[in-house]
């Protein structure tokens, strides 16, 4: 009994001692761990605390350089305003006394002057140039407005199916079939009908004759015959003159001839290149001007063969509407050779405002030894009729309307082309004056665009005939 009793006395202190040091070793680790803990976070204050020493530190060191550079400026300043207050003033030189003091408005004007004299005198050379030149550039005009009236036709081919190169062709030989036919028909009719007016011009010379007598200028007829006398004079002069030296006649009708085939020859070929090669001549041309300027002048261009283009249709309108009425007022008054008459007025109302008076006094003439002074004065108030309604009625709507040329630039454009070329320099002037005024107002209207020179602007293709009118009227 008492040894039973001493064993479980002597394992209890065993076991509470195992207990204690478990708690012990416990007790030692977590103040191990709290000691490393507060290690750890001692350390991380001191490197907090180094870290905001160094930003405090470079804080300092900025404001302080900031200061120092805004301080150096200052300082700068100071100095550079204490050296010009210390400058001496400038001292000028007098002035010379011989040299004239020229006002602003003078100089300026004279600047202006020989500016101006300069544009005289290329102007004056050009003209020269031109007119020394007039045997190829008439026909190169006349087959460019050819070619404006044409285009559509030939345009209107070649989206047939046709090639443009048959398509110009078959149009240049249609207008000169045209034309000739025209002229043979009109001469033929002066030709039948030439003697009946050779006999009835006779009478009507004597009835003129007696209208000075009896009329209202009661003329003697000592009077009228020293006005005859001097007429048949002038013409015997006349006549005496081109007889005397033949040879030197028939060369100057030969060399008129030779002239007039040299025209017509370069017309045609002109016409069928600019109606079928014309998108590769305008382009050529484009690619002549200046990169920075080759957009503007192919815009120019196309806006230029508009207003041609046109100036040609409404021409064709009005002198066949001249044509037709004086037609029709010639046959109901029976004045002979009505044909020669619509042919003349037709093609002299291609000058505007002077060819239809013109084409319209020859019918009064006619119309004045065929039947007389009665028919003679209702044949001019046809005349006038039909004038007054081209006048008021299509050259407003339709040359108002497409060309925009005032009646007085064109009456001024015919006057100078009149002046400088004649008869040819009257026909072209007004489509010329025209297509400049197009040109001056497109460039005004459209703004520049100056291009860069890394990205210079494309050159176009150029129009299918000396520009087209739009980019969709029948350009290739």
């Amino acid at each position: 009994m008492t040894d039973q009793g001493d064993t479980p006395g002597g394992e209890k202190p065993t076991a509470k001692d195992g207990l204690e040091r478990v708690t012990g070793a416990f007790r030692r680790n977590r103040e191990a761990r709290e000691a490393q803990r507060h290690a750890q976070e001692e350390a991380d204050a001191r490197e907090s605390a180094e870290v905001a020493k160094e930003a405090a530190a470079e804080a300092r060191e900025s404001a302080e350089n900031f200061a120092l550079r805004l301080v150096n400026q200052f300082e700068r300043l100071r100095e550079g305003r204490q050296e010009q207050l210390a400058a001496p003033e400038p001292v000028t030189a007098p002035t010379s006394v011989s040299r004239t003091n020229v006002p602003y408005g003078v100089e300026v004007a004279a600047q202006w002057g020989w500016r101006f004299l300069v544009i005289v005198a290329a102007g004056y050379l050009i003209v020269r140039a031109l007119g020394f030149l007039s045997i190829v550039v008439v026909p190169l005009v006349i087959a460019l407005l050819i070619a404006a009236l044409v285009s559509p036709v030939v345009n209107g081919l070649a989206r047939v199916g046709l090639r443009r190169s048959i398509s110009a062709l078959f149009v240049v030989i249609g207008v000169l079939v045209a034309v000739i036919a025209m002229l043979s028909f009109a001469g033929t009719q002066v030709a039948n009908g030439f003697t009946d007016l050779a006999g009835q011009t006779v009478k009507a010379l004597d009835e003129i004759r007696d209208w000075l007598i009896n009329g209202p200028f009661h003329a003697s007829e000592a009077q009228v015959d020293t006005w005859l006398k001097t007429v048949q004079t002038t013409v015997q002069d006349w006549a005496a003159a081109y007889a005397s030296n033949p040879f030197s006649r028939v060369s100057e009708v030969g060399g008129v001839a030779l002239d007039v085939f040299a025209g017509l020859f370069i017309v045609l070929f002109s016409t069928y290149f600019f109606c079928a090669e014309g998108e590769r001549i305008w382009g050529w041309l484009v690619r002549l001007a200046p990169r920075a300027a080759r957009s503007r002048m192919d815009s120019s261009g196309r806006v230029a063969w508009v207003s041609l283009t046109q100036f040609t249709r409404a021409t064709v309108i009005v002198a066949a509407v001249d044509a037709v009425g004086i037609m029709i007022i010639a046959a109901i008054l029976q004045v002979p050779f009505v044909a020669a008459i619509g042919v003349l007025v037709f093609l002299s109302s291609f000058v505007p405002l002077i060819g239809a008076t013109v084409a319209g006094a020859v019918a009064v003439l006619v119309a004045l030894v065929s039947q007389g002074p009665l028919t003679a004065l209702l044949m001019l108030g046809g005349v006038i009729l039909v004038q007054q309604l081209e006048a008021h009625g299509l050259q407003p709507f339709l040359l108002g309307r497409w060309v925009r040329v005032h009646p007085l630039g064109v009456i001024l454009a015919v006057a100078t082309g009149i002046v400088l070329g004649g008869v040819a320099g009257a026909l072209v002037a007004v489509p010329l004056v025209a297509a400049l005024n197009a040109v001056a107002n497109h460039l005004t209207a459209v703004p520049a665009l100056a291009p860069t020179a890394s990205t210079p602007p494309p050159v176009p293709p150029g129009p299918t005939s000396p520009p087209p009118p739009s980019p969709g009227a029948g350009s290739a």
